[in-house]
């Protein structure tokens, strides 16, 4: 559904060119300290601006409905929304009887029967992740003293960055990339054996974020080439610090302390300049569709600050699931 969380629990609601979008966060813990303006900085993160990214421009400003009272959480559910302003909805009309490739206009036509709200994607759209950055503010908070960054670190299969931008926007086209995510002082003893594991909760909800195609811990896919004798970490003190980070810090899908690793890949964005040959429905019929609106021409540039939050959600659920088990635990 729309929700993620057993303790800490996100909820995303909203369309792109609707009225508003938010999120409602249940079970945050009382007494943290919490104004608006405690969000702008990861917010601002997320905006355009940058070269490569849309020209729509929003404020993000986040309004504060429940679960704040006095600067401080109460420990109810926590609301927040931002307006949208800057919509040119007329630019999505045709997506009904020509669904834009490899978006998702055909599976929520069949979906919601037609009813869904396109409008800039609707409720399918990266915008959509701007409750996902908020709730992930809180969540950082809940997790330290672990610190959670990402960076992108390729992009259309280059590790310069600037000049594939520019070669993919001289082409009139898109491009993906690869952002790589660190979590350094991670609680030990995380996530639980099989179903709830650092990594299937971590997967879940960077899987959630849209565009992404692919997740990967520590060595990765190149795991399966390495024999055990070199994949292995041995440990080196007895804090449980280890030589070499081939698990990503996780063993048997539970934190062990040592720095948690992975890269998730992001596709193309599929709103390209480039036109294309597909069906129109309405007239049963091959057609040439040029996808009109701004967007971005490598939405990977923003992704970064999108995958922080949804590992410091994935820990913070992690972690208040497991003291809420376990207790406090002495290491």
């Amino acid at each position: 559904m729309n929700s993620f969380g057993v303790v800490f629990k996100v909820s995303l609601f909203g369309e792109s060119h609707g009225n508003s979008i938010g999120v409602v966060i249940d079970g945050c813990p009382p007494g943290i300290p919490l104004v608006p303006d405690d969000f702008m900085t990861d917010l601002s993160r997320r905006q355009s601006g940058s070269r490569g990214t849309t020209n729509r421009r929003e404020t993000d400003k986040p309004e504060i409905l429940s679960g704040v009272y006095n600067g401080a959480t109460t420990g109810s559910p926590l609301t927040l929304i931002t307006r949208n302003s800057d919509k040119i909805s007329s630019d999505y009309d045709v997506f009904k009887s020509v669904p834009r490739p490899g978006h998702a206009d055909y599976v929520a036509g069949i979906k919601y029967s037609g009813f869904a709200d396109l409008r800039g994607s609707g409720h399918f759209s990266g915008r959509i992740t701007w409750g996902l950055v908020a709730a992930g503010v809180i969540a950082k908070l809940i997790v330290m003293p672990a610190q959670i960054s990402a960076k992108l670190i390729s992009a259309g299969g280059m590790s310069d960055i600037d000049k594939a931008i520019e070669k993919a926007m001289a082409e009139g086209d898109t491009i993906g990339g690869i952002v790589e995510c660190r979590i350094v002082y991670p609680q030990k003893a995380l996530g639980e054996p099989f179903f709830y594991s650092v990594e299937s909760a971590m997967s879940h909800i960077v899987f959630s974020i849209p565009a992404i195609k692919g997740i990967e811990f520590g060595s990765g896919f190149s795991a399966s080439s390495m024999k055990g004798s070199i994949h292995n970490d041995p440990f080196i003190d007895s804090t449980g610090k280890t030589s070499t980070n081939n698990s990503g810090g996780i063993n048997g899908g539970i934190s062990n302390g040592n720095e948690i690793l992975f890269r998730a890949a992001v596709k193309p964005t599929s709103s390209t300049g480039v036109s294309q040959r597909t069906y129109d429905f309405s007239k049963g019929q091959m057609t040439e569709l040029g996808v009109k609106g701004r967007h971005d021409t490598c939405i990977a540039l923003r992704m970064p600050v999108i995958i922080e939050a949804a590992a410091a959600i994935a820990m913070a659920d992690l972690l208040m699931i497991d003291r809420g088990i376990n207790g406090l635990r002495e290491f």
